[in-house]
C-alpha cells in the first residue's frame, strides 16, 4: 500500500509518513483521493442501473460473463496504470 500511495497520491503518502492532518472523520484531505473514491461509487451506480436491462435482454448467464469480462479488462487497465487519470 505505501508504494501505491507514493506513486499515485504522493501528498497523502507524505502526510501519512509525517503523521500530520489525521483525524477520524477525514484522515487525508486530498481532492485527488476523493475523486478516485467517488469514481468507484459512480461506476457502481451506473452499472446497477444498466444491469437490470442487460440481464432482461441477454439473460443472467451472458450478463454475468459480460460483467466478468469487463471487470477483467478494467483490472488489467488499472494494473498498468501510470497516473491517477488512468485509475479514474
Amino acid at each position: 500500500m505505501p508504494s501505491f500511495l507514493e506513486k499515485f497520491f504522493p501528498d497523502v503518502y507524505r502526510k501519512e509518513e509525517l503523521g500530520i492532518g489525521t483525524n477520524q472523520y477525514c484522515k487525508f484531505n486530498s481532492q485527488m483521493l476523493r475523486m478516485f473514491t467517488s469514481s468507484l461509487y459512480l461506476a457502481a451506480l451506473v452499472s446497477s442501473i444498466v444491469a437490470s436491462t442487460v440481464t432482461q435482454k441477454l439473460g443472467r448467464r451472458l450478463s454475468m460473463l459480460l460483467g466478468g469480462g469487463m471487470f477483467l479488462v478494467g483490472a488489467i487497465v488499472n494494473g498498468f496504470a501510470y497516473n491517477v487519470a488512468m485509475l479514474i
